[in-house]
């Protein structure tokens, strides 16, 4: 084995696992190698300056540190010193082992990147000396976020080449400071734009062109505002044969790149052309032409392999899905779920599968080839599929199965521990259950080796002790963890008793060792009685298209329905949060005692209805769908009366049990029960400060975009920016807000959080009848729209200049974070990580602070 030098081990360890997984892969045709869809060409302009020499920092890190709050000392560095300036050999610190930590020299390859493994876990300091102010576009890969002349934006650390970023250079030094991503490999230059608004091809979702009816689809292509000025009333103009349609264009804010979606209708097409020639017209509010642009796209049947779009409700882009439909056309047949591994697209996902006779076959995209390992809008991009495909297939109801392969076999069994009603049995291929855990396992492995084993991979054993140190588990710390809940997936495996499971996995899987499939087969043998486990010989983590399209699989959904409510005896559910999963047939949990502590219920209706409840506040039961009728149900040993038509709702009251009546929707519920990461969905829209001073406005506008760069690049996200003062209740009613700025620099404040139990100026935070004063303070929290019963609003918020940077990662748009309804933390949060947080929790069901449940630090 190849000697691994010391470094960053977290990165390291998932350094390991991506590349073994694409080598592990190269076979069949699942799997795209993400390098190749590598983007070189520049279209968008001229080449102004290749970034050739540079600097480079290493640093080092360990697998304790939180991945809601890392450290980042190299940011903090340079957001609070804006005068710091690295030079060759200079110190920039003193590791553990008391070796300096220094900025060394690079230089390109001949592909024009800096490379090599003294890149891995670095950081790369390079300027450009600018004769005057001008508009250009930074293009960089490889990275995972860049400080450009001190402000933060999203980097391209998958190395697509997707990242185009308009920026405005500052006549003299400008400094531009990258983290190196998942590879040890940077590119960067700057282009002059061929003009203000254009075009760019870079990343587009498209639609297969069915070839057999007229139809309307949706299509999204990037827009470049590389002006100073927003984009009003702009609109795309598209034809198709003798097809033209019209979409316009939300506004678009100075020097930022959107992916705006547009519309264009097809006719049925000869079965002999394979493409057609799509039109963009890209007009101004004048109706002028300003750009244009020719798109192929392919002509399919819809009764062979095909991807259709669709538009989003978490943020109003335009999404993709892969199918492979059924041979038969028969009515009411089956629909298939399959969830792709990590860098598979969904249209590989689904062609890996021969069409079936029995059922059609849906492949969503997790909203990237990585996205977020199907949970957070991973998990609602599935859910939307579902519901998308549902209308357009009509399936017999009780015959809906999930399945998927590696990140997949993980959706397969995170999914279908969360929504167990939904599927008839779920099949994961190569899967692990826990994200977290099976994160850690790389990290917890390291700690069992030999120093000859240690030695052999180039660890150290003192970077393996400072490993082992474990960090204090606070109150605090606690109740941050415990937002994610949701995702533990183990803690919901009784809800697997809903389905019938199929374990496939290699014999000789090295990325998701085997080992854990075994793990998986000996905790299903203690409590369920409809499971198939079975390993492939010698298989490793693929080994062909039956690595997911495995017939015995289907033979398994074959024989097993969805249970009607009628049907259904007993009945076990498990939630960590009823804004993720709150139903299970017919029983509804509405509120927890705890929140984000997992909650259930076990129903019976055997001797008359009885259900037990744990950490359960509010309860709905709908007992029309039963056959008998019930006059009395017996909840945790209280007798009561109930009508057998219609719902019934029970409220827990000093530990007793009573019926009440439905609960208000101004509390929480499975409709917004808040998480802070919750509140980036529902057609979101962000809210930035224009009201406060020079920098404070600059860095609120920039905040704001940076999470929409964000949002866009791990989300293939499109979310509309606005200013305050452009925020109207009416305009957008009923959409989620995020605030970014305070009570004194944005105007949208005092119309959506006057109320706020939470109350942010300069210099003074109050949290009920506390009070902080400082401009140190940082402040993420979530609240209900008072004028709203469905949407919610985030707060991105802080006291002063202090608190404004230290409030600049976004962490809370990455899965596998934990964000509570509330965090607060000061200045020291990018060098002390989570131990600068001083205060995180969750409101109570109605939304306040006196039934909250808060921790201090």
């Amino acid at each position: 084995m190849k000697t691994i030098r010391p470094l960053k081990l977290v990165l390291t360890l998932t350094l390991m696992f991506t590349l073994s997984y694409v080598y592990a892969q190269k076979t069949g045709n699942i799997v795209e190698y993400f390098g190749k869809e590598k983007i070189n060409e520049v279209s968008e302009g001229k080449v102004l300056h290749i970034f050739k020499t540079g600097l480079a920092l290493k640093m080092q890190r360990f697998g304790f540190e939180s991945s809601s709050f890392p450290e980042d000392p190299v940011f903090n560095r340079f957001l609070i010193d804006n005068n710091y300036r690295a030079t060759k050999a200079s110190t920039f610190d003193i590791d553990f082992l008391g070796n300096p930590m220094q900025w060394k020299s690079i230089k390109v390859d001949s592909a024009s990147s800096f490379s090599g493994r003294d890149l891995r876990s670095a950081y790369v300091y390079l300027s450009y000396k600018s004769t005057s102010e001008k508009v250009v576009l930074f293009e960089a890969s490889g990275h995972s976020v860049a400080l450009i002349n001190g402000f933060p934006h999203e980097g391209d650390h998958y190395d697509f080449g997707y990242s185009l970023i308009p920026i405005k250079l500052k006549k003299g030094e400008n400094i531009f400071v990258l983290k190196v991503g998942r590879f040890p490999r940077i590119r960067a230059r700057l282009i002059t734009p061929s003009t203000g608004l254009q075009f760019t091809t870079r990343d587009m979702t498209l639609p297969d062109v069915q070839q057999e009816e007229r139809k309307e689809y949706y299509g999204a292509i990037r827009l470049v505002n590389a002006t100073e000025n927003w984009i009003k009333d702009a609109a795309i103009e598209a034809k198709l044969a003798d097809n033209t349609t019209k979409t316009i264009v939300a506004n678009m804010p100075p020097l930022s790149v959107q992916k705006v979606p547009f519309s264009f209708t097809s006719d049925p097409i000869e079965a002999t052309k394979e493409n057609v020639e799509l039109q963009l017209n890209l007009k101004n509010k004048k109706g002028t032409t300003v750009d244009h642009q020719k798109i192929s796209l392919k002509v399919k049947s819809k009764f062979k392999h095909h991807k259709k779009t669709f538009i989003s409700k978490i943020d109003g882009s335009v999404q993709y899905y892969s199918v492979a439909p059924s041979i038969s056309k028969e009515e009411s047949q089956a629909l298939f779920l399959s969830v792709h591994g990590a860098s598979v697209e969904a249209v590989n996902q689904a062609n890996a599968y021969q069409q079936k006779d029995w059922g059609n076959l849906v492949a969503p995209t997790n909203r990237r080839p990585f996205g977020f390992a199907w949970e957070d809008w991973g998990r609602l991009d599935a859910l939307e599929v579902l519901e998308d495909a549902t209308t357009i297939y009509k399936p017999d109801q009780s015959k809906i199965y999930l399945t998927g392969h590696s990140m997949g076999g993980h959706g397969t069994w995170y999914l279908g521990a969360t929504y167990p009603d939904k599927f008839a049995a779920i099949a994961p291929c190569a899967g692990y259950p826990d994200l977290l855990a099976y994160r850690d396992g790389f990290s917890n492995q390291l700690l069992t080796m030999s120093p000859e084993e240690l030695k052999e991979r180039g660890i150290s054993t003192k970077v393996v002790e400072r490993m082992k140190l474990k960090s204090v588990n606070t109150p605090l710390q606690k109740i941050i963890t415990r937002a994610g809940t949701p995702s533990r997936t183990l803690k919901l495996e009784r809800n697997y008793l809903q389905s019938g499971v199929y374990v496939l996995h290699g014999e000789k899987d090295n990325v998701v060792p085997t080992a854990i499939a075994r793990q998986m087969r000996e905790r299903l043998g203690k409590f369920h009685n409809d499971f198939t486990y079975y390993e492939y010989p010698d298989g490793t983590h693929w080994y062909g298209n039956h690595s997911v399209d495995w017939p015995p699989i289907f033979d398994f959904f074959k024989q097993r329905t969805i249970k009607k409510d009628s049907a259904v005896k007993k009945l076990e559910f498990f939630t960590g949060s009823p804004g993720v999963s709150a139903t299970s047939h017919f029983i509804t949990i509405h509120q927890q005692q705890i929140p984000f502590e997992v909650s259930s219920f076990n129903f019976s209706r055997e001797n008359g209805v009885h259900i037990t409840t744990n950490n359960v506040a509010l309860l709905e039961v709908d007992l029309s769908p039963l056959t008998e009728n019930i006059s009395e149900v017996t909840i945790d040993g209280n007798v009561l009366k109930v009508s057998s038509k219609g719902k019934t709702f029970f409220k827990k009251d000093n530990e007793k049990w009573i019926t009440t009546s439905a609960p208000s929707l101004s509390e929480k519920g499975p409709h917004r029960n808040g998480g802070f990461k919750d509140a980036f969905r529902n057609n979101v829209v962000f809210v930035y400060a224009t009201k406060g001073s020079a920098a404070e406005n600059n860095w609120y506008y920039h905040k704001a975009l940076f999470d929409a760069e964000t949002f866009y690049y791990r989300a293939n996200g499109n979310v509309e920016m606005i200013r305050d003062t452009d925020f109207s209740l009416k305009k957008y009613a009923d959409r989620n807000v995020i605030i970014y700025g305070n009570k004194d620099n944005n105007a949208a404040w005092r119309v959506l959080l006057k109320d706020s139990p939470i109350q942010v100026k300069n210099n003074q935070v109050s949290f009920g009848d506390k009070k902080l004063s400082g401009n140190q303070w940082g402040l993420y929290f979530t609240v209900p729209r008072k004028d709203s019963d469905i949407a919610t609003i985030g707060v991105v918020t802080a006291t002063g200049n202090e608190g404004m940077k230290a409030a600049y990662a976004n962490h809370y748009l990455v899965n596998g974070t934990t964000f509570p309804d509330v965090v607060l933390f000061d200045n020291q949060i990018l060098s002390q990580g989570i131990n600068a947080v001083k205060q995180a929790g969750f409101f109570g069901n109605d939304w306040t602070i006196e039934n909250g449940d808060f921790e201090w630090n």
